[in-house]
């Protein structure tokens, strides 16, 4: 089963298409600010559930914010689960520096 996962900047979502299919297989919705990319809300059609879709869309989707040089906010459960599950994209998690520390 390929994936194949495009941004559609229109829509603020990226978006899942299995096997040439033109069916979305699965979304990841967005805010994309110039130096932050939230995600906000994930979802994969019942049929494609746990055969990477949703993988798909968040390795995309952060390599994407990678390459562009911005930061994550992952409000989106998924994200934040994936995100932590791969240490490797970790380091694009925005921290907020309004933190007080004692």
């Amino acid at each position: 089963m390929a994936v194949e996962v495009s941004d559609v900047p229109e829509a603020k979502r990226y978006e899942a298409r299995v096997d040439g299919e033109s069916g979305v297989a699965g979304f990841a919705d967005y805010l994309r600010t110039p130096e932050l990319v939230a995600f906000l809300h994930t979802e994969v059609a019942p049929e494609y559930e746990g055969r990477g879709v949703g993988s798909a869309l968040a390795r995309t989707a952060l390599d994407d914010a990678r390459a562009g040089g911005l930061r994550v906010l992952a409000t989106c459960p998924f994200f934040a689960g994936w995100i932590a599950r791969h240490p490797d994209y970790q380091d694009l998690l925005y921290q907020s520096r309004s933190s007080v520390s004692d």
